[in-house]
C-alpha cells in the first residue's frame, strides 16, 4: 500500500486526505505544526466567500466542485453572490464575466439596480449600474468543513497529527522516502505539501522552488447594524457582495458585516509566529490590524452602504494569504525528487476541486480537469528568482480586482528576456507585449506607411474599444505583406529542446503519436497524449542526426515531462536561451534566402517538413521548412551569438524585395486562417486528437505509445464534440476568446482562439461545439451581452490545397 504524508491540515490538506481515502488510498498521514482542528493557517481565519465565476474554465470547475462538496458536508451557506458595478467600465466587464459563467456552465444573471437593492437593501441604488448575480455562490464554513473532512478521512483510515512540526524531507536516489519531524521520521512513498504560506519552506526542504509570496490582507467587522437586528447569528441571509471598483467585498455576520479590502498597499510577510496556542482571534496567520490602511476603504464602504455611517469598524486583522507571480495556484510533482508534490496558493474557493484533481493525478496519473494553468512547472527560470516572485506577486495583489485585458502585459519587470534581434526590432518601432519573460513584438510602427497602399479588401473595419486595445491597424499591413511579399518573424521565444543519446528515437516514439522513425532531416508534427488519450502537448520533432532531435514544444511543463520520462543515457536539454529563430515567410521567401546559401532550397531540394544544417550568409544555421502562417518559407535557427548577424544579413538581402518585420498580431491571424491549433488554448488534456481536429498526427500502426489504447476506435465521426472554425457574419465583430456560443438559442460551447482574418475579410473564432453541429450551420456568439451571428466554416479558410506552402 502506498504511504502518503500530507503536510498541512487546513482546507486543502484535509480535502486531499478525504479525496485520497475516497479512492481507496488509506495509508494517509496528515501532519500540521498547529493544533487540530484549528491549526492557525489561512483556513482558520478565512472569511469563506465563494464566487465561482472565473476567466479560467478549470478554476470555475474547481469552485463548483467545492460548492457541491461543502453543501454535502453541511458546511456551506448558499446565499448567492453579487458583484456590483459602480462604473460603466465595470458594468461592461460584468457582461463579459456573465459570458464566462455561461461558457463554463454556471447559472448567472445580470440584474438592474432595483433588484440589487431588493437583494441587498442597504445598498445605495444611485451608486451602481447593476450587478452580476450567481444564486449558487455563497459562504464556506471552512473551519467546520475541516473538522468534518478530518472525521470522514479518519473513518477510512487516515491519521491526523497536530502540533507536529516538519523539519525535513527525506529522500534517496531521486525519490522521497519520508518526512522528518521533531518526533522522528515518518516513512512515505509520496509527500504532498499543502502548507499554505509555509509552503516555500517545505519546498526548500526538498530542493524545490515554490514561487509564492505571503501577503497580508485586511478584514474588518462592523458594529451592530439596526438593519440586521434579529438576524440569525449562524446562518447569514444576505448574498456575498463584491465591490471590485473599490477593491472591496462584504459578507454578513449576524447583525454585523465583515468587510475585506485589497485597496491597501501590498504588505509582504517574511516571518511568521510559531503556532503555539491558537484561538479564533489569535493565530500565526492573523497580524495586527493597521487602521490607517483601512481608513480609505471604510469611507468607500460607507458610500456604497450608507447604513455603515451609524457604526464603525470595531475589530479587524491583517490575514496572511499566498500570492504567486501570475496569480494562479501551484500544483505538481518535483522534477528532481519523485514523489514530492505540492498543492499551494489555493484559496477556500477552489480547495475541494483542486484537492480532487491532485488526488486524481496521484492515484490515476491524470486529472479529469486539465491542470496546465496550475502546473508549478509553467514558470521559466527567470520567473523563479526571489526578486521576480516578490514584485509580481505584489503586483497581482494590487490588480486582483482590476479590469484586465487578455493581452495586457505587466509593466514591470520588463526586458528580462530579449532575442538577439531585439535592438533591430526597437529601431523598427516594435510594440512589445510580454509572455514568459520574453519581449515579443506584436506589430512594428515602421510599417505604418504601408497602410496607405493596402488593397481595399485587406482594410479591416474599426474595432470596438475593448477589442481595439493592444491592437493596431498596422497588423493588417503585416498580414498582407506576408501573404503577398516576404516578412521576418521573431520565433525565438518558442520553447525548444534537444533530445540526444542512445535510445532517443525509441524514447520519443513511445511518447508521441506520429511516426518518427524517418530519415535524418525529417520534420514531424506529432502529439503527446496522456494515458486517457488527452492531448498533453503538440510538438514538432526534427531529426538532425540518428540520435539527435530538435523538438519544438509548448513550454516548461513539456521540459519537465520529457525529463521525468527520459531513460538513462537520453539527455533532454533546453536550448531556447542559447539559440534564436527567425521565420522567413511569404511568396518571395525563396528569392530572399536562396542567394545567401549554397544549399539547394528549391521545393525539391528541401521539401516541406524537411530540415538540414546549412550556412546562410556564412552563419551556421539549422533550417526547417515549416510554416505556421501558411506561406512558403522556413524557420531558421542559429546560436544566440550569431543571431543579430543572421537578422542583418536577411534584412539587407530583403530590401529589394520589400521585406518587413512582422509581429504576433499578424502571426495569430494568419495561423487561424490556416486552422493551426494553439495548445493550452484550443486543446488540452481534456480533448482527444479527433475532437481537436489533429487526428492526422496519429499513427496507431507505428506501435505502442502513451495513450494509444485509450484512443483505439475513436475518430472524428465518433466525437461528441468538435473544435470548429467559425466566421462572424457581420464581418466586423472581433471577439477575444472564452465567449459562450449558442446553438438554437441554447449555450452549447465556447470560443477558444479568435482574430480578424485579413485574407478572408472577416473575423474568425474557433470554438468547442457539439459534434452534431456541422459546416454551414448557424450559431451565435455572446459578446458583452449581445448575440453575434456566426457560421461554421470548412477549414482551413485559406489555401486548403496547401499550394502556397509547397511552392
Amino acid at each position: 500500500m502506498t504511504r502518503v504524508v500530507i503536510i498541512g491540515a487546513g482546507i486543502v490538506g484535509a480535502n486531499l486526505a478525504d479525496e485520497l481515502t475516497l479512492r481507496g488510498w488509506t495509508d494517509v498521514t496528515v501532519l500540521d505544526q498547529g493544533p487540530l482542528p484549528l491549526t492557525g493557517g489561512s483556513t482558520s481565519h478565512a472569511p469563506g466567500l465563494v464566487f465561482q465565476t472565473n476567466p479560467s474554465k478549470a478554476m470555475t470547475e474547481f469552485a463548483g466542485y467545492t460548492v457541491r462538496k461543502l453543501l454535502d458536508l453541511g458546511c456551506f451557506h448558499q446565499v448567492g453572490g453579487m458583484e456590483v458595478a459602480s462604473t460603466a467600465a465595470r458594468w461592461e466587464d460584468l457582461k463579459r464575466k456573465h459570458g464566462w459563467a455561461t461558457s463554463w456552465g454556471v447559472g448567472a444573471y445580470l440584474i438592474d439596480p432595483d433588484e440589487c437593492v431588493r437583494r441587498w437593501p442597504m445598498l445605495d441604488q444611485n451608486q451602481i449600474f447593476g450587478a452580476l448575480y450567481v444564486p449558487t455562490d455563497g459562504l464556506a464554513v471552512a473551519s467546520r468543513a475541516v473538522e468534518e473532512l478530518i472525521k470522514r478521512a479518519s473513518s477510512r483510515g487516515a491519521r491526523f497529527a497536530g502540533s507536529t512540526r516538519v523539519t525535513g524531507i527525506e529522500q534517496a536516489n531521486g525519490r522521497v522516502t519520508g518526512v522528518k519531524t521533531h518526533d522522528g521520521e515518518i516513512p512515505a512513498d509520496i509527500v504532498v505539501s499543502c502548507a499554505g504560506f509555509w509552503g516555500r519552506e517545505i519546498g526548500e526542504m526538498a530542493g524545490m522552488t515554490v514561487p509564492l509570496l505571503p501577503l497580508a490582507h485586511q478584514y474588518a467587522k462592523t458594529g451592530q447594524l439596526p438593519e440586521l437586528a434579529g438576524a440569525d447569528p449562524v446562518r447569514p441571509a444576505l448574498p456575498i457582495l463584491r465591490h471590485q471598483d473599490q477593491d472591496l467585498y462584504s459578507r454578513q455576520h449576524g447583525d454585523r458585516l465583515g468587510i475585506g479590502s485589497y485597496a491597501h498597499r501590498p504588505m509582504p510577510v517574511d516571518t511568521f509566529a510559531e503556532p503555539g496556542e491558537v484561538t479564533a482571534s489569535a493565530m500565526p496567520s492573523m497580524l495586527p490590524f493597521t487602521e490607517d490602511d483601512f481608513a480609505p476603504s471604510w469611507e468607500e464602504s460607507k458610500l456604497l452602504l450608507p447604513a455603515l455611517g451609524q457604526t464603525k469598524a470595531e475589530e479587524g486583522f491583517n490575514g496572511i494569504f499566498s500570492f504567486t507571480p501570475d496569480g494562479g495556484s501551484l500544483v505538481g510533482e518535483s522534477s528532481d525528487v519523485r514523489g514530492f508534490w505540492i498543492a499551494e496558493a489555493i484559496w477556500v474557493t477552489h480547495s475541494a476541486g483542486i484537492a480532487k484533481a491532485v488526488a486524481e493525478s496521484i492515484v490515476d496519473g491524470r486529472s479529469e480537469t486539465d491542470l496546465h494553468e496550475l502546473d508549478v512547472h509553467r514558470f521559466e527560470d527567470v520567473q523563479l528568482a526571489p526578486e521576480y516572485i516578490r514584485e509580481t506577486a505584489q503586483q497581482n495583489f494590487v490588480e486582483i480586482y482590476d479590469v484586465l485585458h487578455p493581452l495586457q502585459p505587466r509593466l514591470s519587470p520588463r526586458d528580462l528576456r530579449v532575442s538577439p534581434f531585439h535592438a533591430r526590432q526597437r529601431e523598427l518601432g516594435a510594440v512589445f507585449l510580454e509572455a514568459g519573460g520574453w519581449e515579443r513584438p506584436h506589430w512594428f510602427e515602421a510599417n505604418a506607411s504601408l497602410l496607405k497602399d493596402l488593397p481595399h479588401d485587406f482594410l479591416p473595419p474599426a474595432r470596438d474599444a475593448w477589442a481595439g486595445q493592444f491592437h493596431s491597424p498596422i497588423v493588417a499591413a503585416e498580414a498582407w505583406h506576408t501573404r503577398n511579399g516576404v516578412a521576418m518573424y521573431d520565433m525565438t521565444p518558442l520553447k525548444r529542446v534537444e533530445v540526444s543519446g542512445p535510445g532517443s528515437l525509441e524514447f520519443l516514439q513511445g511518447l508521441t503519436t506520429n511516426q518518427l522513425a524517418k530519415s535524418v532531416g525529417s520534420v514531424t508534427y506529432t502529439l503527446m497524449l496522456d494515458d486517457a488519450g488527452g492531448v498533453r502537448s503538440d510538438i514538432t520533432v526534427a531529426r538532425l542526426e540518428p540520435e539527435l532531435f530538435q523538438v519544438g514544444i509548448n513550454g516548461n511543463i513539456d521540459v519537465a515531462y520529457l525529463r521525468s520520462r527520459a531513460p538513462e543515457g537520453v539527455r533532454v536539454q533546453d536550448t531556447t536561451g542559447g539559440t534564436c529563430c527567425v521565420g522567413v515567410w511569404g511568396p518571395l521567401a525563396r528569392d530572399l534566402v536562396q542567394p545567401l546559401s549554397a544549399e539547394d532550397l528549391s521545393h525539391t531540394g528541401l521539401k516541406y517538413f524537411r530540415g538540414r544544417r546549412a550556412r546562410i550568409a556564412g552563419v551556421p544555421v539549422t533550417i526547417l521548412r515549416l510554416s505556421y502562417v501558411g506561406e512558403l518559407g522556413w524557420e531558421i535557427y542559429t546560436s544566440a551569438d550569431n543571431g543579430q548577424r543572421l537578422w542583418d544579413a536577411l534584412w539587407r538581402a530583403g530590401q529589394p524585395l520589400g521585406v518587413i518585420a512582422a509581429g504576433r498580431g499578424a502571426f495569430n491571424s494568419l495561423r487561424l486562417e490556416k486552422g493551426y491549433r494553439l495548445w493550452g488554448t484550443d486543446m488540452t488534456t481534456e480533448h482527444d486528437p479527433y475532437e481537436a481536429g489533429v487526428g492526422f498526427a496519429v499513427r496507431p500502426a507505428k506501435g505502442d505509445f502513451v495513450g494509444r489504447a485509450a484512443i483505439d476506435g475513436r475518430s472524428e465521426g465518433t466525437s461528441a464534440r468538435r473544435l470548429r472554425c467559425l466566421t462572424v457574419d457581420d464581418g466586423r465583430t472581433v471577439v477575444l476568446g472564452k465567449e459562450p456560443v449558442f446553438v438554437d438559442g441554447t449555450p452549447a460551447g465556447y470560443v477558444t482562439s479568435a482574430a480578424y482574418g485579413y485574407t478572408i475579410g472577416r473575423p474568425i473564432a474557433y470554438a468547442w461545439l457539439p459534434g452534431s453541429v456541422g459546416i454551414g450551420d448557424q450559431v451565435q456568439i455572446e459578446y458583452f451581452g449581445r448575440r453575434v451571428a456566426a457560421t461554421v466554416a470548412a477549414e482551413p479558410l485559406v489555401d486548403p490545397g496547401m499550394e502556397r506552402i509547397r511552392r
